[in-house]
Protein backbone atom coordinates (compact mmCIF):
# COMPACT_ATOMS: atom_id res chain seq x y z
CA UNK A 1 0.00 0.00 0.00
CA UNK A 2 2.79 1.94 0.65
CA UNK A 3 4.56 1.25 -2.51
CA UNK A 4 1.19 2.12 -4.23
CA UNK A 5 1.01 6.02 -2.85
CA UNK A 6 4.62 6.36 -3.03
CA UNK A 7 4.33 5.28 -6.90
CA UNK A 8 1.31 7.43 -7.24
CA UNK A 9 3.19 10.95 -5.72
CA UNK A 10 5.75 10.61 -8.14
CA UNK A 11 3.07 10.32 -11.21
CA UNK A 12 1.35 12.84 -9.92
CA UNK A 13 4.45 14.95 -9.03
CA UNK A 14 6.07 14.39 -12.84
CA UNK A 15 2.61 15.73 -13.81
CA UNK A 16 2.50 18.69 -12.41
CA UNK A 17 6.53 19.75 -13.00
CA UNK A 18 4.78 19.15 -17.13
CA UNK A 19 2.28 21.43 -16.23
CA UNK A 20 3.94 24.14 -14.99
CA UNK A 21 6.57 23.35 -17.85
CA UNK A 22 3.89 24.59 -20.60
CA UNK A 23 1.57 27.63 -18.93
CA UNK A 24 2.12 30.28 -20.65
CA UNK A 25 5.25 32.74 -19.50
CA UNK A 26 4.52 36.21 -18.10
CA UNK A 27 5.58 39.16 -20.18
CA UNK A 28 9.22 40.16 -19.95
CA UNK A 29 10.22 42.22 -16.82
CA UNK A 30 7.34 41.27 -14.94
CA UNK A 31 7.11 39.00 -11.53
CA UNK A 32 4.49 35.77 -12.09
CA UNK A 33 2.45 35.25 -9.58
CA UNK A 34 -0.12 32.62 -9.35
CA UNK A 35 -3.32 32.86 -7.30
CA UNK A 36 -6.23 29.12 -6.67
CA UNK A 37 -8.94 29.89 -6.10
CA UNK A 38 -12.63 29.13 -7.21
CA UNK A 39 -13.60 30.17 -11.15
CA UNK A 40 -15.92 33.04 -9.98
CA UNK A 41 -15.90 35.78 -12.60
CA UNK A 42 -15.29 38.39 -10.15
CA UNK A 43 -11.64 37.34 -9.99
CA UNK A 44 -10.89 38.60 -13.30
CA UNK A 45 -11.68 41.99 -12.12
CA UNK A 46 -9.85 41.35 -8.96
CA UNK A 47 -7.24 40.41 -10.53
CA UNK A 48 -7.04 43.35 -13.37
CA UNK A 49 -7.12 45.66 -10.26
CA UNK A 50 -4.30 44.02 -8.51
CA UNK A 51 -1.64 44.08 -11.63
CA UNK A 52 -2.88 47.66 -12.24
CA UNK A 53 -1.86 48.66 -9.05
CA UNK A 54 1.58 46.68 -8.97
CA UNK A 55 2.70 46.94 -12.06
CA UNK A 56 5.86 45.08 -11.41
CA UNK A 57 3.53 41.82 -11.18
CA UNK A 58 1.55 39.37 -13.79
CA UNK A 59 -0.73 38.13 -11.32
CA UNK A 60 -2.70 35.13 -13.08
CA UNK A 61 -5.51 32.88 -11.91
CA UNK A 62 -5.42 28.94 -11.53
CA UNK A 63 -8.81 28.20 -11.12
CA UNK A 64 -9.51 25.24 -8.49
CA UNK A 65 -11.50 22.35 -9.05
CA UNK A 66 -13.81 21.90 -5.71
CA UNK A 67 -14.00 18.18 -5.09
CA UNK A 68 -9.95 17.90 -5.14
CA UNK A 69 -8.73 20.97 -5.69
CA UNK A 70 -7.09 20.91 -2.00
CA UNK A 71 -5.07 17.75 -2.75
CA UNK A 72 -3.75 19.48 -5.67
CA UNK A 73 -2.66 22.08 -4.66
CA UNK A 74 -0.88 20.84 -1.17
CA UNK A 75 0.52 17.83 -4.25
CA UNK A 76 2.02 20.76 -6.20
CA UNK A 77 3.07 22.87 -3.41
CA UNK A 78 5.86 20.32 -1.83
CA UNK A 79 6.44 18.95 -5.36
CA UNK A 80 8.15 22.49 -5.67
CA UNK A 81 5.70 23.62 -8.82
CA UNK A 82 2.66 24.75 -6.60
CA UNK A 83 1.05 28.04 -6.66
CA UNK A 84 2.57 31.23 -5.01
CA UNK A 85 -1.28 31.70 -3.40
CA UNK A 86 -4.21 29.67 -2.34
CA UNK A 87 -7.22 30.18 -0.99
CA UNK A 88 -8.45 27.98 2.14
CA UNK A 89 -12.59 27.83 1.77
CA UNK A 90 -12.95 27.15 5.42
CA UNK A 91 -11.45 26.34 8.91
CA UNK A 92 -10.80 22.60 7.76
CA UNK A 93 -8.83 23.92 4.37
CA UNK A 94 -6.39 26.02 6.63
CA UNK A 95 -6.17 23.00 8.82
CA UNK A 96 -4.53 20.96 6.08
CA UNK A 97 -2.51 23.43 4.94
CA UNK A 98 -0.86 23.96 8.16
CA UNK A 99 -0.46 20.58 8.60
CA UNK A 100 1.03 19.59 5.30
CA UNK A 101 3.34 22.66 5.78
CA UNK A 102 2.41 24.13 2.98
CA UNK A 103 1.05 27.40 4.40
CA UNK A 104 3.26 30.08 5.75
CA UNK A 105 3.35 31.50 8.86
CA UNK A 106 2.90 35.61 8.36
CA UNK A 107 2.57 36.41 11.42
CA UNK A 108 5.31 38.98 11.55
CA UNK A 109 5.39 40.00 7.59
CA UNK A 110 1.45 41.20 8.46
CA UNK A 111 2.46 43.00 11.84
CA UNK A 112 5.42 44.73 10.20
CA UNK A 113 2.97 45.94 7.49
CA UNK A 114 0.96 47.77 10.21
CA UNK A 115 -2.03 44.90 9.20
CA UNK A 116 -3.64 43.66 12.47
CA UNK A 117 -5.50 40.50 11.17
CA UNK A 118 -7.84 40.50 14.44
CA UNK A 119 -8.74 43.83 14.74
CA UNK A 120 -9.16 44.55 11.10
CA UNK A 121 -11.33 41.41 9.96
CA UNK A 122 -14.83 40.44 10.94
CA UNK A 123 -14.65 37.94 13.58
CA UNK A 124 -16.69 35.04 11.99
CA UNK A 125 -13.95 34.58 9.62
CA UNK A 126 -10.71 34.31 11.75
CA UNK A 127 -10.83 30.63 11.99
CA UNK A 128 -9.80 30.73 8.02
CA UNK A 129 -7.07 32.11 8.38
CA UNK A 130 -5.75 31.47 12.29
CA UNK A 131 -4.85 28.47 13.80
CA UNK A 132 -3.37 28.50 17.54
CA UNK A 133 -3.13 32.04 17.51
CA UNK A 134 -0.62 31.96 14.45
CA UNK A 135 -2.12 33.61 11.48
CA UNK A 136 -1.41 32.02 8.27
CA UNK A 137 -3.90 33.31 5.50
CA UNK A 138 -5.78 36.89 5.25
CA UNK A 139 -9.62 36.57 4.82
CA UNK A 140 -10.87 37.62 1.01
CA UNK A 141 -14.22 38.28 1.86
CA UNK A 142 -17.35 37.09 4.30
CA UNK A 143 -20.57 35.80 4.02
CA UNK A 144 -23.80 34.90 6.21
CA UNK A 145 -26.91 33.89 4.48
CA UNK A 146 -29.79 35.36 5.11
CA UNK A 147 -34.10 34.92 3.14
CA UNK A 148 -34.51 36.69 -0.28
CA UNK A 149 -37.47 38.14 -0.79
CA UNK A 150 -39.05 38.51 -4.42
CA UNK A 151 -41.47 41.62 -3.55
CA UNK A 152 -43.50 41.16 -7.16
CA UNK A 153 -44.50 37.98 -6.08
CA UNK A 154 -45.33 39.02 -2.52
CA UNK A 155 -47.15 42.19 -3.91
CA UNK A 156 -49.29 40.07 -6.38
CA UNK A 157 -50.43 37.67 -3.34
CA UNK A 158 -51.08 40.70 -1.06
CA UNK A 159 -48.49 39.76 1.03
CA UNK A 160 -46.99 42.14 3.40
CA UNK A 161 -42.95 41.42 3.26
CA UNK A 162 -41.64 39.86 6.04
CA UNK A 163 -39.45 41.52 8.62
CA UNK A 164 -36.73 40.31 11.43
CA UNK A 165 -36.71 38.77 14.19
CA UNK A 166 -39.10 36.45 13.34
CA UNK A 167 -39.68 32.72 14.26
CA UNK A 168 -40.00 29.38 12.21
CA UNK A 169 -43.44 29.51 12.95
CA UNK A 170 -44.18 32.85 11.35
CA UNK A 171 -42.06 31.73 8.31
CA UNK A 172 -44.20 28.96 7.50
CA UNK A 173 -47.13 30.52 7.48
CA UNK A 174 -45.65 33.01 5.04
CA UNK A 175 -44.11 29.72 2.81
CA UNK A 176 -47.38 28.15 2.74
CA UNK A 177 -49.19 30.94 1.60
CA UNK A 178 -47.10 31.82 -0.80
CA UNK A 179 -46.91 27.89 -1.97
CA UNK A 180 -49.05 28.58 -5.34
CA UNK A 181 -50.92 25.56 -7.31
CA UNK A 182 -52.36 25.19 -10.62
CA UNK A 183 -55.42 24.16 -11.41
CA UNK A 184 -54.82 20.65 -11.46
CA UNK A 185 -52.76 21.10 -8.30
CA UNK A 186 -49.29 21.32 -8.81
CA UNK A 187 -47.03 23.28 -7.32
CA UNK A 188 -46.34 26.64 -10.16
CA UNK A 189 -44.87 28.66 -7.31
CA UNK A 190 -42.84 27.62 -3.95
CA UNK A 191 -42.99 29.72 -0.92
CA UNK A 192 -38.98 28.71 -0.24
CA UNK A 193 -36.30 27.60 -2.16
CA UNK A 194 -33.36 26.32 -0.48
CA UNK A 195 -29.93 24.05 -1.74
CA UNK A 196 -29.82 21.16 0.15
CA UNK A 197 -25.97 21.70 0.98
CA UNK A 198 -27.29 24.22 3.55
CA UNK A 199 -27.66 21.66 6.59
CA UNK A 200 -25.69 22.82 8.21
CA UNK A 201 -26.59 26.51 8.80
CA UNK A 202 -30.07 24.32 10.13
CA UNK A 203 -28.05 22.36 12.29
CA UNK A 204 -26.20 25.61 13.59
CA UNK A 205 -29.44 27.22 14.10
CA UNK A 206 -30.96 23.88 16.11
CA UNK A 207 -28.26 24.49 18.65
CA UNK A 208 -26.31 21.23 17.24
CA UNK A 209 -22.63 21.10 16.10
CA UNK A 210 -21.12 18.63 13.31
CA UNK A 211 -18.13 17.88 15.74
CA UNK A 212 -17.91 17.50 20.01
CA UNK A 213 -16.47 20.82 21.53
CA UNK A 214 -12.56 19.16 21.38
CA UNK A 215 -13.34 17.92 18.33
CA UNK A 216 -12.15 14.38 19.09
CA UNK A 217 -16.09 12.91 17.82
CA UNK A 218 -18.51 13.56 15.33
CA UNK A 219 -21.75 15.23 16.93
CA UNK A 220 -24.00 15.48 13.98
CA UNK A 221 -26.41 12.46 15.69
CA UNK A 222 -27.41 14.51 18.28
CA UNK A 223 -31.19 15.67 19.15
CA UNK A 224 -30.44 18.97 18.06
CA UNK A 225 -28.87 18.23 14.59
CA UNK A 226 -31.71 15.25 14.11
CA UNK A 227 -34.49 18.46 15.19
CA UNK A 228 -32.63 20.77 12.36
CA UNK A 229 -32.74 18.24 9.25
CA UNK A 230 -36.00 16.79 9.93
CA UNK A 231 -37.45 20.15 9.78
CA UNK A 232 -35.49 20.68 6.30
CA UNK A 233 -37.15 16.96 5.11
CA UNK A 234 -40.63 18.34 6.30
CA UNK A 235 -40.50 21.50 4.37
CA UNK A 236 -40.13 19.46 1.50
CA UNK A 237 -42.57 16.45 2.65
CA UNK A 238 -44.47 17.84 4.53
CA UNK A 239 -45.35 21.68 4.39
CA UNK A 240 -44.56 20.89 0.76
CA UNK A 241 -43.23 24.57 0.38
CA UNK A 242 -39.65 23.70 -0.85
CA UNK A 243 -39.36 21.86 -3.60
CA UNK A 244 -38.02 17.71 -3.94
CA UNK A 245 -35.62 16.57 -5.80
CA UNK A 246 -38.47 15.55 -8.46
CA UNK A 247 -39.81 18.88 -8.33
CA UNK A 248 -36.54 20.33 -9.20
CA UNK A 249 -36.04 18.15 -12.17
CA UNK A 250 -39.57 18.72 -13.40
CA UNK A 251 -38.60 22.63 -13.02
CA UNK A 252 -35.52 22.32 -14.58
CA UNK A 253 -36.80 20.15 -17.83
CA UNK A 254 -40.16 22.69 -17.94
CA UNK A 255 -38.39 26.16 -17.80
CA UNK A 256 -35.46 25.50 -20.11
CA UNK A 257 -33.20 27.82 -18.25
CA UNK A 258 -31.06 26.03 -16.60
CA UNK A 259 -30.79 24.33 -12.95
CA UNK A 260 -30.08 25.30 -9.52
CA UNK A 261 -31.67 27.58 -6.79
CA UNK A 262 -30.29 30.75 -7.98
CA UNK A 263 -31.72 30.51 -11.37
CA UNK A 264 -35.17 29.04 -10.05
CA UNK A 265 -35.32 32.21 -7.83
CA UNK A 266 -33.86 34.68 -10.52
CA UNK A 267 -37.13 32.77 -13.04
CA UNK A 268 -39.96 33.97 -10.22
CA UNK A 269 -40.55 29.85 -9.12
CA UNK A 270 -39.92 30.92 -5.47
CA UNK A 271 -41.02 33.69 -2.92
CA UNK A 272 -38.55 33.34 -0.95
CA UNK A 273 -34.88 31.72 -0.99
CA UNK A 274 -31.98 31.24 1.34
CA UNK A 275 -28.76 32.58 0.17
CA UNK A 276 -25.65 34.96 0.30
CA UNK A 277 -25.29 38.29 -0.79
CA UNK A 278 -22.83 36.70 -3.63
CA UNK A 279 -26.26 35.80 -4.98
CA UNK A 280 -26.08 39.28 -6.93
CA UNK A 281 -23.08 38.20 -8.88
CA UNK A 282 -26.04 36.48 -10.72
CA UNK A 283 -29.05 37.55 -10.10
CA UNK A 284 -28.23 41.21 -11.53
CA UNK A 285 -27.83 39.68 -14.62
CA UNK A 286 -32.11 39.11 -14.45
CA UNK A 287 -33.42 42.21 -15.29
CA UNK A 288 -36.63 43.46 -13.39
CA UNK A 289 -36.62 41.41 -10.44
CA UNK A 290 -37.60 43.77 -7.12
CA UNK A 291 -35.94 41.89 -4.58
CA UNK A 292 -35.63 42.37 -0.95
CA UNK A 293 -33.66 40.29 2.33
CA UNK A 294 -34.56 39.19 5.52
CA UNK A 295 -32.51 37.74 8.42
CA UNK A 296 -33.14 33.98 8.59
CA UNK A 297 -35.41 33.18 11.13
CA UNK A 298 -34.08 31.66 14.52
CA UNK A 299 -34.98 29.25 17.11
CA UNK A 300 -33.15 30.49 20.45
CA UNK A 301 -30.79 33.27 19.61
CA UNK A 302 -29.52 34.35 16.20
CA UNK A 303 -26.50 32.00 15.40
CA UNK A 304 -25.55 31.89 11.06
CA UNK A 305 -23.18 30.42 9.59
CA UNK A 306 -20.11 32.28 8.33
CA UNK A 307 -18.34 31.30 5.77
CA UNK A 308 -15.99 32.71 2.86
CA UNK A 309 -12.36 32.57 1.65
CA UNK A 310 -8.63 33.24 3.10
CA UNK A 311 -5.82 33.32 0.91
CA UNK A 312 -2.53 31.67 2.09
CA UNK A 313 0.99 31.96 0.82
CA UNK A 314 2.51 29.03 -0.40
CA UNK A 315 6.01 28.81 1.92
CA UNK A 316 7.42 26.59 -1.01
CA UNK A 317 7.37 29.55 -3.53
CA UNK A 318 10.51 31.38 -4.52
CA UNK A 319 8.21 34.58 -4.97
CA UNK A 320 6.45 34.51 -1.62
CA UNK A 321 7.50 37.76 -0.29
CA UNK A 322 6.49 39.25 -3.23
CA UNK A 323 2.90 37.87 -2.54
CA UNK A 324 2.83 39.27 0.59
CA UNK A 325 1.86 42.18 -1.58
CA UNK A 326 -1.29 40.25 -2.71
CA UNK A 327 -2.44 40.06 0.93
CA UNK A 328 -1.43 43.54 1.78
CA UNK A 329 -3.79 44.30 -1.81
CA UNK A 330 -6.82 42.40 -0.18
CA UNK A 331 -6.14 44.02 3.32
CA UNK A 332 -6.69 47.70 1.37
CA UNK A 333 -9.26 49.91 0.62
CA UNK A 334 -9.18 49.06 -3.27
CA UNK A 335 -9.82 45.52 -3.22
CA UNK A 336 -12.61 45.35 -0.37
CA UNK A 337 -14.28 48.33 -2.09
CA UNK A 338 -14.17 46.35 -5.28
CA UNK A 339 -15.74 43.50 -3.30
CA UNK A 340 -18.69 45.28 -2.02
CA UNK A 341 -19.24 46.75 -5.29
CA UNK A 342 -19.07 43.62 -7.17
CA UNK A 343 -21.56 41.98 -3.97
CA UNK A 344 -18.54 39.03 -3.62
CA UNK A 345 -20.70 38.61 -0.05
CA UNK A 346 -19.13 41.46 1.97
CA UNK A 347 -15.67 42.53 2.38
CA UNK A 348 -13.77 40.69 5.17
CA UNK A 349 -12.08 44.43 6.79
CA UNK A 350 -14.76 45.52 8.98
CA UNK A 351 -14.36 49.70 8.41
CA UNK A 352 -14.77 49.08 4.52
CA UNK A 353 -18.16 48.14 4.53
CA UNK A 354 -19.24 50.99 6.97
CA UNK A 355 -19.49 53.52 4.10
CA UNK A 356 -22.22 55.30 2.05
CA UNK A 357 -21.16 53.20 -0.43
CA UNK A 358 -21.52 50.02 0.50
CA UNK A 359 -24.62 50.80 1.99
CA UNK A 360 -26.13 52.73 -1.63
CA UNK A 361 -24.20 51.60 -4.21
CA UNK A 362 -24.84 54.02 -6.63
CA UNK A 363 -24.43 51.71 -9.30
CA UNK A 364 -27.32 49.85 -8.16
CA UNK A 365 -30.08 51.80 -6.25
CA UNK A 366 -32.22 49.56 -6.54
CA UNK A 367 -30.36 47.58 -3.64
CA UNK A 368 -31.61 49.04 -0.80
CA UNK A 369 -30.87 46.31 1.89
CA UNK A 370 -27.24 45.84 2.83
CA UNK A 371 -27.50 47.53 5.74
CA UNK A 372 -28.98 43.53 6.58
CA UNK A 373 -26.05 41.72 5.24
CA UNK A 374 -23.85 43.52 7.44
CA UNK A 375 -25.79 42.67 10.55
CA UNK A 376 -26.23 39.47 10.01
CA UNK A 377 -22.24 39.58 9.50
CA UNK A 378 -22.15 40.49 13.28
CA UNK A 379 -23.77 36.79 14.16
CA UNK A 380 -22.26 34.85 12.01
CA UNK A 381 -20.23 31.58 13.16
CA UNK A 382 -17.52 29.46 11.25
CA UNK A 383 -18.42 26.24 10.47
CA UNK A 384 -17.16 22.97 13.49
CA UNK A 385 -14.62 21.15 11.89
CA UNK A 386 -11.96 18.29 13.89
CA UNK A 387 -7.99 18.29 13.66
CA UNK A 388 -8.46 14.24 13.53
CA UNK A 389 -10.17 13.86 10.17
CA UNK A 390 -9.73 15.44 6.13
CA UNK A 391 -12.78 17.76 6.37
CA UNK A 392 -13.25 16.96 3.15
CA UNK A 393 -13.61 13.23 3.52
CA UNK A 394 -16.00 13.20 6.73
CA UNK A 395 -18.27 16.22 4.58
CA UNK A 396 -18.71 13.25 1.60
CA UNK A 397 -19.73 10.86 4.01
CA UNK A 398 -22.06 12.88 5.75
CA UNK A 399 -23.67 13.79 2.27
CA UNK A 400 -23.97 10.38 1.46
CA UNK A 401 -26.14 9.80 4.27
CA UNK A 402 -28.44 13.29 3.74
CA UNK A 403 -28.96 12.60 0.64
CA UNK A 404 -31.03 9.41 1.57
CA UNK A 405 -32.83 11.80 3.75
CA UNK A 406 -33.23 14.40 0.90
CA UNK A 407 -34.71 11.23 -1.55
CA UNK A 408 -36.83 10.17 1.01
CA UNK A 409 -34.81 7.07 1.13
CA UNK A 410 -34.07 6.79 4.76
CA UNK A 411 -34.93 7.97 8.39
CA UNK A 412 -33.32 11.51 9.41
CA UNK A 413 -32.36 9.47 12.22
CA UNK A 414 -30.50 6.33 11.20
CA UNK A 415 -29.10 8.19 8.40
CA UNK A 416 -27.30 10.74 11.17
CA UNK A 417 -26.70 7.83 13.28
CA UNK A 418 -24.92 5.99 10.35
CA UNK A 419 -22.85 9.30 9.34
CA UNK A 420 -21.66 9.77 13.09
CA UNK A 421 -20.48 6.51 13.64
CA UNK A 422 -18.40 6.71 10.08
CA UNK A 423 -16.76 9.55 10.77
CA UNK A 424 -15.53 8.70 13.98
CA UNK A 425 -14.41 5.56 12.07
CA UNK A 426 -12.36 7.75 9.78
CA UNK A 427 -10.95 9.45 13.05
CA UNK A 428 -10.17 6.14 14.31
CA UNK A 429 -7.82 5.43 11.02
CA UNK A 430 -6.56 8.96 11.08
CA UNK A 431 -4.83 8.76 14.80
CA UNK A 432 -3.74 4.97 13.70
CA UNK A 433 -0.98 6.83 10.85
CA UNK A 434 -0.28 10.06 12.76
CA UNK A 435 1.02 10.00 16.03
CA UNK A 436 0.89 13.04 16.87
CA UNK A 437 -2.33 13.25 16.32
CA UNK A 438 -2.80 10.53 18.40
CA UNK A 439 -0.92 11.74 21.27
CA UNK A 440 -3.27 15.35 21.15
CA UNK A 441 -6.60 13.40 20.75
CA UNK A 442 -5.92 11.26 23.66
CA UNK A 443 -4.92 14.19 25.70
CA UNK A 444 -8.41 15.88 24.67
CA UNK A 445 -10.15 12.98 25.45
CA UNK A 446 -8.84 12.57 28.86
CA UNK A 447 -8.31 9.43 27.79
CA UNK A 448 -5.02 6.59 28.59
CA UNK A 449 -3.31 6.25 25.55
CA UNK A 450 -2.49 2.68 24.44
CA UNK A 451 1.26 1.34 23.93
Amino acid sequence: MKAFFGITFCVLALLSVVAWQIQPRPPEGKIPLVWVSDDNPARRQQIALFNELHPEYDLRLDPRDNTAGLEKVMLQSLAGVGPDLADAFSPSDLDAYVRSGVAWDITEELAARGIDIETEVWPAILPTGIREERVYGFPANVAVDAIWVNRDLFDAAGEPYPKGPWTWDEFLEVAERLTLRDDRGRIKQFGFLCDWWQWPQFIMLFGGHLYSEDGTRCAVDSPEAVEAIQFMHDLMYEYHVMPTPVDEATMATQGGWGSGTITYFGAHKGAMALGGRWWLCTLRDYEGLNLGVVEIPYVNEPIYRAYGRATIINRYSPHREEALDFLAYEAGKDYNDLINRQADAVAAVIRHSYTPEFLHNPEHPEEDYNAVWREVVKYGRPDDWSPFVNGQAAMRIITKQLDLVKNDQKPVPDALRDAAREVNEEIASTLEIDPSLRIQYYRLAGKERPE
